[in-house]
């Protein structure tokens, strides 16, 4: 952990572009309510194939407008270089100097992955196209991409997108602490040193997190699966356990020294605000 330690903390909330206009209604309070908390920024996802781009755009320049930093997300898999290319002017002309990198997925029904099928590759067009404008964040994963043939592949592949010229890295959402800290030490033992945020994934569904985590290989430990489960419809209580877990992973993590915490809000703000006063932060 002594890579990680090293880093200043950035702590983070991210958004999905609401498809309505009630949807962006609430999401408005949303950010509004969590940008009290002065988070270092806010970042907004990217549908499969870039389908959400002008919708992301807009949510990210309407947080911007009001002072606050946001960070787009952009992905590869079913683009052409031209079509990124274009996203990239788009943000940099929009005074957007922060992204989110990543492969993405292919759209249902798409005939091709396009030109470039990894996200290193995106990272390294990146900066081939932009030079130094954007801080990249890529993503990572403590528990193994799903579709990674084995661990040591997973974290070459991780390694790739650090050596393309990402500057730091976000984890997939995961509920035991040494899963993290084992991802950390291997990193380390390959010589990466980038400040590596663990990704918290707050616990308000259970049909929804478990769907989640069974398409993102995000582990829900089985004591913790078991009790979700017996609560049924009992929203109160799998509400006051996920709070209770959650808020215990990230004390955790924090104590360990970790870079920051970045939280996948699902465009709701009380979950994470109860975590974070929990924290202390």
């Amino acid at each position: 952990m002594e890579s990680q330690r090293a880093h200043p903390r950035a702590f983070s909330f991210e958004f999905f572009p609401p498809k309505t206009p009630e949807g962006m209604h609430k999401l408005r309070a949303t950010w509004k309510q969590l940008a009290q908390l002065k988070p270092r920024f806010f970042s907004c996802t990217y549908g499969a194939g870039g389908s959400t781009r002008e919708r992301t755009l807009e949510t990210v320049l309407e947080i911007r407008s009001a002072g606050h930093p946001a960070a787009p997300h952009i992905s590869c898999v079913g683009a052409t270089r031209a079509d990124i290319a274009a996203t990239l002017e788009l943000y940099r002309g929009k005074g957007i100097d922060h992204v989110v990198a990543l492969r993405g997925d292919l759209p249902s029904g798409a005939a091709s992955a396009g030109e470039l099928r990894y996200a290193n590759e995106l990272v390294a067009f990146i900066r081939e196209r932009t030079g130094d404008h954007f801080h990249i964040e890529v993503a990572c994963y403590p528990e193994f991409h799903p579709q990674a043939r084995s661990p040591r592949d997973d974290l070459a592949n991780f390694k790739r997108k650090l050596d393309a010229g990402a500057d730091s890295a976000i984890t997939q959402y995961f509920f035991n602490a040494d899963s993290y800290f084992r991802f950390v030490d291997d990193c380390e033992a390959i010589g990466i040193a980038a400040p590596i945020v663990p990704g918290v994934m707050p616990i308000g569904n259970f049909a929804q997190l478990a769907r989640f985590s069974d398409a993102c290989g995000a582990e829900i430990p089985r004591w913790l699966r078991s009790r979700l489960e017996s609560y049924y419809d009992d929203t109160a209580s799998i509400r006051a356990l996920g709070l209770d877990v959650v808020t215990r992973l990230c004390d955790d993590l924090l104590q360990a020294g970790v870079p920051g915490l970045h939280f996948y809000t699902l465009n709701q703000a009380g979950l994470t605000s109860t975590i974070w006063q929990r924290l202390g932060l």
